[in-house]
């Protein structure tokens, strides 16, 4: 995939794949540092140990429509060709957790891609699944957390056409874009 969005979007269906209920997505982008940061975190079905060593491997997929998995260990290896790197930490019925870490100035890292775009559609897929996204960078941090912003909208569903209009507005001005 061109863009870290992208790979974030990807992992994010695997927890939402996994029934969690709580996705977290939090991603530090430093010049100052020289890295770009991520991690996603779920309390969905989690992984044993065996499965945790599978799911880098590109013939590996839990999948019955298709016989590969390509997005794990893609995300690996472009982290990887970075400098940096991709750990994986889950427990069966806890969760799981991806960590991933580039080197921001070299060349084969991947743009970021469109951030907003990527919790839009994961927060109009799924009303029931709730998100923390924090994005923090050298000037700026930002946090979104969709259950503060349920218990505001109250009967009305976070994923309504309205709401998530507003919502990228808020995102877009949060992130300064």
């Amino acid at each position: 995939m061109d863009e870290i969005a992208l790979n974030i979007l990807d992992i994010a269906y695997n927890s939402i794949r996994a029934h969690a209920t709580l996705i977290k997505i939090m991603v530090t982008d430093s010049i100052k540092d020289n890295k770009i940061n991520i991690i996603i975190e779920d309390n969905g079905d989690g992984m044993d140990k065996k499965t945790v060593n599978q799911v880098t491997d590109p013939f590996y997929t839990t999948r019955t429509t298709r016989k590969v998995g390509l997005g794990i260990p893609l995300f690996k290896q472009t982290a990887e060709l970075t400098g940096g790197y991709l750990h994986i930490q889950s427990t069966p019925g806890q969760g799981t957790c991806v960590e991933t870490q580039f080197v921001k100035n070299h060349i084969d890292t991947p743009m970021m891609g469109n951030v907003v775009d990527t919790m839009l559609t994961l927060i109009q897929a799924n009303e029931n699944i709730d998100y923390i996204f924090a994005y923090k960078t050298d000037k700026n941090d930002f946090i979104l957390d969709t259950r503060e912003m349920k218990d505001i909208l109250g009967d009305v569903k976070i994923n309504e056409p309205e709401v998530l209009l507003w919502i990228k507005d808020y995102m877009k001005e949060g992130l300064g874009i």
